[in-house]
């Protein structure tokens, strides 16, 4: 059983449909009496509410892999922080939550416009501000790329199938030979299931880009934009799927 909110996103509805193909039930999480093993695709606030009745685990990347990670897969300064010190800052930085959109990602000149109403523990991101000329989206599965779609082009939403013509079989290319070295290097600090975004980091100072992780995110909550359904579905059913069928390696990334 597939269990998502009554209110379905576009994601949602390709999802639905692949999994009814599939003969796998799907289920608003507003029904009464709903009872596991279930898989989810929805928010982390619903998610984490449901998981103990409907027996699933929520897999995700830890609050400070991005900062972990090496700097030749970030291309940029990354350091884990908290509300407090995004408030001191004192030049422009990117500032982002790590995981769960609690509020939006912006570049901040200094710390004075970050919401009041933020609690000063909370978790975030500190990053030097960079610019991506395209980034693209991967469902990761077993350390191999499931489906991948490009998302944005100089940050604006411009999603597109990955592939789809010669310029593109280079960038997939391209995309794959980084991600392979990521997963080599640092595969072990992932869950089994996840989505990982990169990007083609510009260089202001000389022509031509590098490829850069920008993100990892959960699976169970990550926009398919023009990646193929049926692939995306494999990965979520993995990254939220019953707690009875969770792997050694991943028991590090329970929610």
């Amino acid at each position: 059983m597939l269990v998502m909110p009554g209110r379905r996103t576009s994601t949602m509805e390709l999802l639905a449909v692949e999994a009814a193909a599939r003969g796998i039930p799907v289920r608003a999480a507003e029904e009464a009496g709903l009872t596991g093993p279930a898989h989810w695709y929805g928010g982390p606030v619903a998610g984490a509410r449901l998981a103990g009745r409907l027996g699933f685990a929520l897999l995700e990347p830890t609050d400070d892999w991005l900062a972990e990670l090496p700097e030749q897969f970030t291309g940029r300064q990354i350091r884990a922080a908290t509300v407090a010190d995004a408030r001191a800052i004192d030049r422009p930085t990117f500032v982002k939550p790590p995981r769960d959109k609690s509020f939006p990602a912006d570049i901040h000149t200094d710390g004075s416009r970050l919401s009041s109403a933020l609690d000063p523990a909370t978790p975030v991101l500190l990053s030097d501000v960079v610019t991506f000329a395209a980034e693209y989206r991967l469902f990761l599965l077993d350390g191999r790329i499931a489906a991948a779609t490009r998302y944005a082009v100089f940050g604006r939403l411009d999603p597109r199938p990955l592939g789809t013509d010669r310029g593109d079989r280079a960038t997939a290319a391209e995309i794959t030979e980084f991600t392979d070295h990521l997963v080599a290097t640092a595969g072990h600090t992932l869950p089994s299931a996840v989505v990982v975004d990169v990007g083609q980091l510009l260089d202001p100072y000389r022509p031509g880009h590098r490829w850069a992780v920008v993100e990892a995110n959960m699976a169970w909550f990550s926009h398919a934009y023009a990646a193929d359904p049926a692939r995306v579905l494999d990965v979520v059913l993995r990254a939220a799927g019953p707690r009875e069928h969770l792997r050694p390696r991943d028991l590090a990334f329970e929610r």
